[in-house]
């Protein structure tokens, strides 16, 4: 979607208030070239990509080609948007000795896709005279082109000071999602709340498939699929009470056959431990929506704990 960038901060770059801007990216990995290839695909220009590993090279030739690759600096001083797509706990160092070795410059906008930073990681760039921003987007990346029709989907969580906050938000249309503004102090809960959803579901798929193996089903992925789709789906459109299942019914004679099965030497610890921690917090949660008594729910948090 080709929106112009709104002129809210004087020290936007020309380019900016005409809705245009030469974009750096660093670096090429899964989130940096789609993120490049969308903002490319709204009309800005790509003025170079910073590559080291094959894999990135190759990431930057598939979804940005013709763009050159270039060292650090030299992103730095041809772009009026630089990208930083960079590891968490490289983030904070990369701005800092970029921003003594006074590479950022006045106007620059200056954005990172850290889930778990807001502005405040900027703050070097900042006081060099460029304008911080922080837009994550909340989504899996593969690094391939089907990531640029994800986006469509996706949302993109949004921090940055007031008067530029607009400026935040019509990129993260340009690339095709919808902005969700964040607050600095929210960013670690909203960074935790993603990474448990979604992490944490893949642990569980893993767990749950390899139980299913282990008694000879050939493809899990037939049997979880559906059942986890709906169980999502249901979540997210009645949260709560979309709860099922034993401990929601409080059936404890099938929770104590559940923890037998899962406490079998044979079976990764993993499993068992997983499967004990999330029944603990269905009954809290099921006991606080008032559809467990408080009879049942010690009788199962009892239960529980000779597990834990």
């Amino acid at each position: 979607m080709n929106r112009p960038i709104d002129p809210y901060a004087a020290a936007l770059p020309p380019s900016a208030r005409q809705g245009r801007l030469g974009v750096g990216v660093i670096s090429a990995g899964k989130v940096g070239a789609v993120l490049g290839a969308a903002l490319r695909g709204a009309g800005h220009q790509m003025v170079g990509v910073h590559a080291i590993s094959a894999e990135s090279q190759d990431r930057a030739e598939n979804l940005l080609p013709g763009v050159p690759v270039l060292e650090i600096p030299e992103i730095l001083r041809r772009a009026e948007l630089v990208l930083l797509a960079v590891p968490d706990d490289a983030l904070a160092e990369l701005v800092a000795g970029a921003a003594e070795a006074g590479h950022f410059q006045p106007g620059q906008l200056v954005i990172h896709t850290s889930g778990r930073y807001g502005t405040a990681v900027l703050a070097p760039a900042e006081q060099a005279g460029a304008i911080g921003l922080a837009v994550h987007p909340a989504m899996t990346f593969t690094g391939m082109s089907l990531d640029l029709q994800r986006l469509a989907a996706c949302a993109f969580a949004v921090t940055a000071q007031p008067e530029v906050l607009p400026v935040a938000q019509a990129l993260a249309v340009e690339m095709g999602g919808e902005p969700v503004v964040v607050a600095e102090e929210h960013r670690g809960a909203y960074h935790a709340a993603l990474a448990h959803a979604s992490n944490h579901l893949n642990v569980l798929a893993a767990q749950s498939s390899e139980l299913l193996e282990r008694i000879g089903v050939g493809d899990p992925s037939r049997v979880l699929a559906p059942l986890m789709q709906a169980s999502l789906d249901n979540a997210m459109a009645s949260g709560l009470g979309a709860l099922t299942g034993p401990v929601a019914r409080g059936d404890t004679g099938t929770v104590a056959q559940h923890l037998a099965t899962l406490a079998d030497p044979e079976l990764p610890h993993d499993i068992g431990e997983t499967y004990t921690a999330m029944s603990q917090a269905a009954v809290q949660r099921a006991l606080g929506m008032g559809t467990l008594s408080e009879a049942k729910a010690a009788e199962l948090l009892d239960l529980l704990s000779e597990e834990s």
